[in-house]
């Protein structure tokens, strides 16, 4: 299937609420975010959907709280700086959990043109181990699955894997959409010479994509924490 038909102008949003999977993963200190770009990338997404009709359920981990509820990570200030991001129109409403009856009401009662912002999915040890049970619980909170955390996407997560198997409406974001654009123009037809930059603090994760790279690219040039290890 074609990339047209898997993106958010595929879908009538009316009157739909959609589960939208976000990397809201900032540098936060004392509850301060030292840096929101991530938050301001979704915000095309969000409003997309906000403004076809729809209101918007968002799902995020921030940090490695390794499956406990990590006080200092709690995704608080991130709703707070969203909602400034969004004006006072756009209601942000939070839950302090991640499943249950309380997150399963408080989506079912969003209205068009409302968001709510789920707690730390990390807090929850089924997220990174793909828990049927977990992916089916935030399945159940939306008709529609939005992807638009490419930074986690490659992950079988609940929300990452498990969600979108479970859903009839699937797609990718206008984040998503846009980095799997450029990747088509880097390496569908390039024009050389095309330079590589890739970073990170885990080079584990990365030998894979540095593998694929190699053949497809004429320069790589590493960076980040990753490169300490090059170094060595």
């Amino acid at each position: 299937m074609s990339l047209a038909k898997k993106t958010l102008d595929s879908i009538d949003f009316t009157g739909k609420r959609a589960f939208v999977r976000v990397d809201f993963n900032v540098p936060l200190k004392d509850g301060v975010i030292g840096d929101d770009t991530r938050i301001r990338a979704a915000l095309p997404t969000i409003q997309s959907i906000l403004g076809a009709g729809g209101s918007v359920v968002l799902g995020s981990h921030l940090g490695r709280p390794k499956g406990q509820v990590v006080e200092e990570l709690r995704m608080a200030p991130v709703a707070k700086h969203l909602q400034a991001l969004l004006g006072a129109q756009v209601p942000v409403k939070t839950v302090t959990e991640v499943q249950g009856d309380a997150v399963a009401a408080a989506a079912t009662e969003l209205q068009a043109g409302e968001v709510l912002l789920l707690e730390d999915l990390r807090f929850e040890p089924g997220e990174t181990n793909d828990d049927p049970f977990l992916a089916e619980s935030l399945a159940e909170l939306a008709e529609v699955f939005v992807q638009d955390a490419f930074g986690t996407c490659h992950r079988a997560h609940a929300s990452t894997a498990g969600v979108p198997h479970l859903m009839e409406a699937a797609v990718a974001g206008k984040l998503l959409q846009k980095e799997i654009e450029a990747f088509d123009m880097a390496f569908g037809a390039p024009k050389r010479p095309v330079v590589a930059v890739i970073g990170g603090a885990k080079v584990s994760d990365k030998i894979v994509v540095l593998e694929n790279l190699l053949d497809k690219v004429d320069t790589v040039l590493v960076g980040g924490g990753m490169a300490y290890t090059f170094l060595a």
